[in-house]
């Protein structure tokens, strides 16, 4: 007897849905095979159905069992196709009726002793059956208990799993799907560290305020203990929290990567990702045999920081070019191409010499000027132009750090953080993106138009020091920001003189 049930397979961050098409027949010898490319986890699953059908009281039939996963030119991977694959057997070996399950999803690994265990993707398989319910009627979704926190949407009716014994229970007896308690989207702090613990730097905090303002890429640039990785750090606390929409988009790549935490939901806050400088061009940008989302995906909407950003190795910094101009990374396998999502903020932090100490009014440089040269050489330009500002972090004063004196609480800054975002969203409404870091060329003609006196002040300065184009989109960029943290609608000439000032090197 031939029977089908729904299931999906992950490519990517979309959901695809597949066929597990089971067949028993009595022709030929007793065996259990699996076909339609799957992988070895999925091959091993004949003995975990096997183990939990008999350890849950019901007969493994002694017959030709053919199990396809369709269609059989996408390779399937993971453990996932247990709960389906045993529903199949117990409907085609005929020791459970159900009256339709062409309208079932079944997904979850099952343990010898039949319970289920949690599965990747969740999430993203829950939106899919959500876009698509005008299509899809009376949708049921079975899969894992534990992965109950990544349902969103009530759109399919979702069943909740612990057990295969509760599943074929729910599936026979056409219970009610249990009522999922939804963490309730809301705000929360919780940061233990914030600006407040910074003495001095003033000039860095302004910086950092305006970068997140406008969700700009920044280098810090300075001596060693001038705080720069400990600013960075206290970044995310100036941050607002993820509106519901980003917070779907952050939480579906953490599902899918097997990183969100079962007991938590969707992710609320802005993800700080914090590779270190040996970290691969694979473990960055994602990759490998079975293509998993990397740092770049993991950051999407967040930040990435990339301390001592010239010790990673010059083909991890150069694979950054294409996800900070596209806001995505393609990785091209043989069998499939994969497209994750990689729109984060990019923050690095750089010595401006080997010694550390070049240009510092402490401690002299050792370093001689070829030394230099080569050092600062690391950072290529089509870096350095993706890059919308570039700030040096100098020593604080030794009497202010004797004082201990605290300043503005981070709390006070992500107000005007957030009020600058909330402008920006309000004006890119109709478009594709949501902050001025993300502005297109046309979106720049459209809401960055200049006086005639900063107009001509800028086309001097830009003159002077041969901006490339990328350059002078990033200029224009930070300064519509500078200007709506004024809450003005009109780019004045303090902005672009404060933008210019993020955007010289030190070495300039």
């Amino acid at each position: 007897m031939l029977v089908k049930i729904k299931s999906f397979a992950l490519d990517g961050l979309e959901p695809v849905p597949i066929d597990v098409e089971v067949d028993i027949t009595n022709s030929g010898l007793p065996s259990f095979s699996i076909v339609g490319l799957p992988d070895t986890a999925v091959q091993e699953s004949r003995e975990r159905v096997r183990s939990a059908l008999k350890n849950n009281g019901y007969l493994f039939p002694r017959h030709r069992i053919t199990v396809n996963l369709a269609p059989a030119d996408l390779k399937k991977e993971g453990s996932c196709y247990d709960l389906p694959i045993a529903i199949g057997i117990l409907l085609a070996s005929k020791q459970i009726q159900v009256k339709d399950s062409a309208t079932r999803y079944f997904i979850g690994e099952l343990s010898l002793d039949g319970l289920l265990r949690s599965v990747n993707g969740i999430l993203s398989m829950n939106c899919f059956l959500e876009r698509k319910s005008d299509k899809i009627q009376k949708t049921q979704f079975f899969f894992p208990y534990i992965n109950r926190n990544e349902i969103v949407f009530a759109n399919p009716t979702t069943f909740t799993c612990k057990s295969l014994a509760e599943t074929i229970e729910m599936l026979t007896n056409d219970c009610e799907a249990p009522e999922i308690k939804r963490i309730d989207f809301g705000n929360e702090d919780g940061y233990t560290i914030g600006f407040e613990d910074v003495v001095g730097q003033d000039f860095a905090k302004r910086a950092l305020e305006v970068a997140a303002s406008g969700m700009h890429n920044m280098m810090m640039i300075g001596p060693p203990g001038t705080g720069k990785t400990m600013l960075a750090r206290r970044l995310p606390s100036i941050l607002p929290m993820l509106s519901f929409e980003e917070s779907i988009d952050v939480s579906q790549i953490y599902s899918v990567a097997g990183m969100l935490q079962k007991d938590s939901g969707l992710i609320r806050k802005r993800p700080f990702r914090a590779p270190h400088h040996s970290s691969s061009a694979s473990a960055l940008i994602g990759g490998g045999s079975k293509p998993k989302p990397g740092e770049i995906s993991l950051a999407h909407r967040g930040v990435l920081f990339m301390d001592e950003f010239p010790e990673f190795q010059r083909n991890v910094i150069n694979a950054l070019r294409q996800p900070l101009e596209d806001g995505s990374i393609t990785i091209s396998r043989v069998h499939n191409t994969v497209k994750w999502p990689s729109k984060f903020m990019l923050i690095a932090t750089m010595n401006p010499c080997p010694c550390g100490y070049y240009g510092d009014s402490q401690k002299e440089c050792m370093c001689t000027p070829s030394q230099i040269k080569r050092y600062q050489a690391r950072i290529q330009g089509p870096i350095m132009d993706r890059i919308d500002m570039v700030c040096e972090v100098l020593r604080v004063d030794q009497e202010k750090l004797v004082k201990m004196k605290s300043s503005e609480p981070s709390k006070e800054v992500r107000d005007r953080v957030t009020i600058a975002q909330d402008i920006q969203k309000k004006r890119f409404k109709d478009e594709k993106y949501f902050f001025n870091s993300e502005m297109t060329s046309s979106a720049i003609r459209k809401y960055c138009n200049l006086d005639q006196e900063t107009e001509t002040f800028y086309a001097s300065i830009s003159k002077k020091f041969a901006f490339s184009g990328r350059e002078h989109l990033k200029v224009i960029k930070t300064s519509r920001t500078i200007a709506d943290m004024r809450h003005s609608k009109n780019i004045e000439l303090p902005d672009i003189c404060e933008a210019l000032q993020y955007r010289f090197r030190f070495n300039d």
